[in-house]
């Protein structure tokens, strides 16, 4: 089983961050938890704070990957060319956010590429990604 774990603007800078909001890990250590909690899957991490990278990225993943993660960061709530994309992409999709949205502010409420994957996780930090994984596998061996 492949798995593309897409990240979106800012997730390079996820340790300069409020911790209290996205929880004290960087990037790089949510990357070897994933595949320390599951060795029997093969990943491909990309992290792009360019639009553009994201969507190529989605319309190419189908050739390569039978499910995919996305955290699309600040673009859940304004890009409508990721959704679009999401929702040309024949593969299951889990969206995931390290922080609980809907305790945020209110720009944050609207996620316009969430409905265009199978389902969100929201709120659980990095074990949004380990929750995501868990739930895609299911999705996929169903």
């Amino acid at each position: 089983m492949k798995i593309l774990v897409i990240n979106g603007p800012n997730l390079n800078l996820l340790d300069k961050r409020n911790p209290d909001i996205y929880g004290k890990i960087n990037l790089e250590k949510i990357e070897t938890e994933v595949r320390k909690e599951f060795p029997d899957i093969e990943f491909e991490f990309i992290q792009s704070n360019s639009e553009g990278d994201i969507i190529n990225s989605i319309q190419q993943s189908e050739k390569k990957f039978d499910g995919l993660i996305i955290n699309p960061g600040g673009y859940a709530h304004t890009s409508v060319a990721i959704r679009d994309a999401l929702e040309i992409c024949n593969l299951p999709k889990i969206e995931v956010h390290l922080s609980n949205l809907s305790s945020r502010e209110d720009f944050r409420q609207k996620l316009l590429t969430a409905s265009k994957c199978n389902g969100y996780i929201s709120g659980f930090q990095a074990n949004s990604y380990l929750a995501a994984v868990f739930l895609l596998k299911k999705i996929i061996n169903a």
